[in-house]
């Protein structure tokens, strides 16, 4: 029997279908169903998040490389995403992470989530996709859907062999593109993949039997880095990587197993072999990661490939939607067995931060209706070590999404949006997604009103950067009681009004397991708990918008009223002085 014929088949015809659910692609769907676009997600696995999610417990790194680059922490919905676990999970539980993601996009009428749904199959029309065809596990049932625009966000890049799409594999030569890390001659291999673990330390020894199936490790110097590789025993390495030297798809269950064997391995170093083993009496492993955290397997090409050499050039492309800003971080393909070889685990060559990404390098460049974001973009593999990391993987998905819904918009491929440059920078911009030397342009009815505030320069708050740049705040600073107030010279339509708020982008808001503990477990200090807009109305101020426990960073709160002055005030924060507010416009 034909299993499309003895199981159920849903059909589903959408603007935009996003295969694959990490950071990117759930921030793409988000994205573009915020922006009217009918979406379906399709993410094989039961959480969202990628490697960011329980199975894997990566940390999300960007820009700001650990809080290293103060005030470049990448912001919209990913900010969200942040502001709301810092509020709800104090003790960074990973399962309340996934459900912060998984609410984030049930929360979007018009985004259908298909989890546990795999896509296998694609049906075409040229250099057209017309559907993707998935199989869910969990109920037995087979998913075809008809999109207009698709994404492909799967990290693996599984539409580039189903549909014909240009990608590569493995590593450029160094004259490709001229690029100076890059191997003389291109060859297959990747980056490798990552088992974690993590320990919890108990009131009573912990004795630990090592396994018989297991590697064994008598000498730190067995293991990479040696004895000064063992700091955070409790929290895993990341150097337990292999998969480099091998097909980083298709050998990911025997490279698993392997894996599984060398993490027991230092574990059992850890606990019998180890000169500090003493101190580690008292630990237990807690959790074991068993879906290996990948780095690096297909890449897509686009319209643009981004490169080395752009990136130490700042990327000041002027079709910027994204940036990164983490250093080209390029993992040996011999992972955890390069120390045997003399090798480093990995080297960090140089990169700005920020550096700009290009629309080009989320087009495809031979399928009409594909784009895609995340580890997958249209990077050599030396850029590609920079852009991997999850902050920056988001940074595209947001734009895949709000680009997806100018092209449905006007009916024109995703190609084509590149002639609606200025719109989509435009709108990433009022979604709170910073874009490098890209200003934001606001309207008039906030650039006319006469501004005033209570104390100190309220002119910031209109001037169109939206965080603190270098040495400039961009803001106006506010403590208690203070106010800051538009007025108007005749009542005015407002629409609404935008609100850009102090969450502390100098501060450590990443959930890691993985690192020290400057790391926020609540909502940062500077930011407001307590504040009021209020709009003049026949002279008399009205409230406008009233919280308690606010923590976020962006509020567009609808209005839809005739006034003749709006003013914000500040009334308390979650602990920290002064707030900075970084934007107040009236639309």
């Amino acid at each position: 029997m034909n299993s499309r014929t003895v199981f159920p088949m849903i059909e589903t015809d959408v603007d935009l279908c996003v295969v694959g659910g990490g950071i990117a692609g759930t921030a793409a769907a988000i994205a573009a169903a915020r922006k009217g676009l009918s979406v379906v997600l399709m993410q094989d696995r039961p959480v969202l998040g990628g490697n960011a999610s329980s199975e894997i417990r990566v940390h999300i790194c960007g820009a700001d490389r650990h809080n290293h680059f103060k005030h470049l922490r990448e912001t919209g919905i990913l900010e969200e995403w942040r502001m709301e676990n810092l509020y709800r999970n104090p003790n960074k539980n990973f399962s309340i992470w996934d459900t912060i993601l998984y609410e984030s996009a049930m929360a979007e009428s018009n985004l259908t989530l298909l989890l546990n749904c795999t896509c296998l199959d694609v049906e075409m029309n040229g250099e057209h996709i017309l559907s993707v065809t998935g199989w869910q596990s969990t109920t037995q049932t087979w998913h075809r859907v008809k999109a207009r625009i698709f994404a492909d966000c799967s990290g693996d890049a599984v539409l580039a062999p189903l549909t014909g799409a240009l990608y590569r594999m493995g590593r450029e030569a160094r004259h490709e593109y001229n690029e100076s890390i890059a191997p003389l001659e291109a060859d297959a291999h990747t980056m490798g993949m990552t088992l974690l673990f993590q320990a919890r330390e108990y009131d009573t020894p912990q004795p630990f039997e090592a396994l018989p199936w297991a590697y064994t490790y008598p000498e730190c110097s067995d293991l990479p880095y040696g004895a000064d590789g063992h700091r955070w025993a409790e929290m895993g390495y990341w150097w337990l990587e292999l998969g480099g030297e091998s097909d980083s798809i298709h050998d990911t269950e025997e490279l698993r197993h392997e894996l599984l064997r060398v993490v027991y391995g230092v574990w059992d170093h850890l606990k019998n072999h180890c000169p500090h083993r003493g101190e580690r009496s008292h630990w237990a492993i807690d959790w074991i990661q068993f879906l290996p955290g990948k780095r690096e397997s297909r890449r897509y090409i686009g319209r643009h490939v981004l490169t080395q050499n752009e990136i130490t050039a700042e990327g000041r492309f002027d079709d910027i939607i994204a940036y990164g800003g983490w250093s080209m971080d390029d993992h040996h393909p011999a992972g955890f067995q390069a120390a045997a070889l003399g090798a480093p685990a990995t080297i960090f060559h140089p990169a700005p931060s920020p550096y700009g990404i290009p629309y080009g390098v989320i087009v495809s460049k031979n399928i009409n209706n594909l784009m895609f974001a995340g580890r997958n973009a249209s990077c050599t593999h030396a850029a590609m070590s920079s852009t991997r990391v999850m902050g920056t993987c988001f940074s595209m998905g947001q734009a895949l999404g709000s680009a997806a819904a100018i092209a449905v918009r006007e009916n024109i491929p995703p190609a084509d949006v590149s002639g609606h440059m200025r719109e989509l920078q435009q709108t990433l911009l009022q979604d709170d997604c910073y874009l490098p030397w890209v200003q934001q342009e606001l309207p008039v009815l906030t650039l006319n009103a006469a501004l005033s505030a209570t104390q100190g320069n309220p002119e910031p708050v209109r001037d169109g950067w939206n965080r603190t740049i270098g040495t400039d705040d961009h803001a106006w600073l506010a403590n208690p009681g203070d106010m800051l107030t538009y007025t108007f010279t005749a009542p005015q339509h407002v629409h609404t009004v935008h609100l850009v708020l102090d969450s502390a982008l100098q501060r450590n808001a990443a959930m890691s397991c993985l690192q020290a503990d400057d790391q926020l477990t609540a909502p940062p200090p500077e930011l407001p708990r307590r504040f009021a807009l209020q709009g003049l109305r026949d002279g008399i101020w009205i409230d406008l918008y009233l919280t308690h426990n606010h923590h976020q960073r962006l509020l567009v709160l609808p209005v839809d009223q005739w006034l003749q002055g709006v003013r914000f005030r500040l009334d308390e924060t979650w602990g920290g002085l002064p707030s900075r507010v970084f934007q107040f416009s009236v639309w």
